[in-house]
């Protein structure tokens, strides 16, 4: 039995996405495509105060990531809730990965560049390999997961995958038109950012969106390295 999804956006932690392809997300639901969000870890050690509790943070962020999905008109949001700062490259974060490939059957998979360099949080590089091998070969392979075809979950081709946080990108998407969309939905995330989005940081960012945009027939944009998967 599977579902539908065009667009599956594969992020580490909550606010992440909102962060990486908002902007392109609320263009994506206007134009009439079905996005699911699959958030890979609770993000329960995103904080500084000294009196938050693990489980509370972790209920908050699902609370804040559910809300800034449903000003983006997300379908679906999926918690894996694997722990703050602990993913790995294992079976089982792959497997399920792939068990929500093949179920949403989505076109386009979006998620964090493995490749950035130096400075980059891990469970972010973690997420966007294993995300990367879920696609390929893992979610195409008819004999891996045996006991997914059990499950009536078939092999499944994604055909593009976008990763942002790129250093090296390729492919700039048009925000121009949601750009104040994406900001409201970073302005959830209230236990990450607090004040940070005050105005004057809100133009900041419409400037570096900007520059993102230079070479473009637009004004903003976000940026990533698309992969279009058409050899097998």
């Amino acid at each position: 039995m599977t579902k539908q999804a065009q667009v599956m956006v594969i992020t580490p932690h909550p606010d992440d996405a909102e962060f990486g392809v908002a902007g392109t997300v609320a263009r994506w639901v206007i134009e009439g495509k079905s996005v699911i969000y699959v958030v890979c870890t609770s993000g329960d050690k995103g904080t500084s105060d000294p009196n938050m509790k693990p489980d509370e943070l972790a209920r908050i962020r699902e609370q804040e990531q559910l809300a800034a999905t449903k000003l983006l008109g997300v379908s679906e949001v999926i918690f894996l809730r694997y722990p703050d700062q602990t993913l790995e490259d294992t079976t089982e974060f792959r497997k399920d990965l792939v068990r929500l490939i093949r179920l949403y059957q989505p076109e386009t998979v979006v998620t964090a560049d493995p490749y950035r360099r130096y400075i980059w949080h891990r469970d972010h590089r973690i997420t966007g390999q294993v995300t990367l091998d879920a696609v390929f070969p893992y979610a195409r392979d008819r004999l891996t997961y045996p006991d997914l075809l059990e499950e009536g979950l078939e092999p499944h081709k994604v055909k593009e995958v976008l990763l942002w946080g790129t250093e090296d990108a390729n492919y700039r998407s048009d925000i121009t038109d949601t750009f104040d969309i994406k900001v409201d939905a970073l302005r959830c995330h209230q236990s990450q950012i607090g004040d940070y989005l005050s105005s004057e940081m809100k133009e900041r960012l419409r400037q570096w969106f900007k520059e993102l945009a230079k070479e473009e027939d637009f004004e903003l944009a976000e940026a990533f390295h698309r992969v279009e998967i058409w050899w097998y």
